[in-house]
């Protein structure tokens, strides 16, 4: 786990820090890929909705780099590349909405955020080598 989703989950609350320890212990269980719909849903009714809702962006960040970075190191060719350029947590967010506003006919609500936040990246990041 990064340096900032320690720091983001030791902030937030006890029962959601909680829930996801025990999503990340539980390691082999099945997991659910959230939802475009579910993600305006959470943002929209929970009272943190919208700060769990970014620490959710955030992981899917970090996911995505981590794969990427992955397929570079074994040789395969990555989705993107950061080569140099500022990747940060924070701009997690701001790349997922940037890519749902550019190209908002080609997602259905039932689409998962990991998708928008992929094409995001490899829009933004694109490899030159």
């Amino acid at each position: 786990m990064s340096i900032f989703a320690r720091a983001s989950l030791a902030r937030c609350r006890p029962a959601f820090r909680a829930a996801v320890l025990w999503t990340l212990l539980a390691g082999g269980a099945v997991t659910h890929a959230m939802s475009i719909r579910e993600m305006r849903t959470l943002e929209a009714t929970e009272k943190d909705g919208k700060a769990y809702a970014g620490y959710y962006l955030v992981g899917v960040l970090e996911g995505l780099r981590e794969a990427s970075d992955a397929e570079r190191r074994s040789g395969q060719k990555p989705l993107f590349c950061v080569e140099g350029r500022r990747l940060e947590p924070a701009m997690a967010r701001s790349l997922y909405q940037g890519e749902l506003a550019r190209n908002a006919d080609s997602y259905e609500a039932d689409m998962p955020v990991q998708l928008v936040m992929s094409n995001a990246l490899q829009n933004s990041y694109r490899c030159t080598h």
